[in-house]
């Protein structure tokens, strides 16, 4: 088996891999679109308009939230919160309910060392078959 394989057979039969994060295989394209790690992301100063991609880990749409949208991106760094704003959740439906890895692009706001990205765009990334199961709103 291909290490990418593995990894695909341990979320299949565990849930969960001892291997590489399923992101470590494509940080190198990412890195070239200018996508952060989430470690890289936690050191850019308030009010920076960065780009972060994940397994999308957790959804959350609690009903005291005005219609706003959670996630909670992982990937070989660990782990970054995404906020999306009800607008953009109706128009980006469908990726921010079900793809397991998304790319973001959005404002870091710095606060109090609290690290939350506010989302102004949401797409689905094509990556491989290894995924991590989200636990979700719905």
């Amino acid at each position: 088996m291909t290490s990418q394989q593995r990894i695909y057979s341990d979320f299949q039969n565990s849930g969960l891999t001892i291997g590489r994060h399923p992101m470590s295989f494509y940080r190198n394209g990412l890195r070239e679109a200018g996508v952060l790690q989430s470690a890289e992301a936690k050191q850019q100063p308030n009010g920076a308009v960065i780009r972060v991609a994940g397994c999308v880990i957790t959804r959350q749409r609690p009903g005291t939230a005005k219609g706003f949208v959670f996630l909670s991106l992982e990937d070989e760094t660990g782990i970054v919160n995404i906020i999306i704003n009800p607008d953009l959740f109706e128009r980006q439906k469908t990726v921010c309910v079900a793809a397991p890895y998304v790319r973001v692009k959005g404002i870091l706001p710095n606060t109090w060392n609290v690290i939350s990205i506010k989302a102004a765009d949401v797409q689905a990334l094509a990556l491989g078959n290894e995924t991590i199961r989200s636990h979700d709103f719905h």
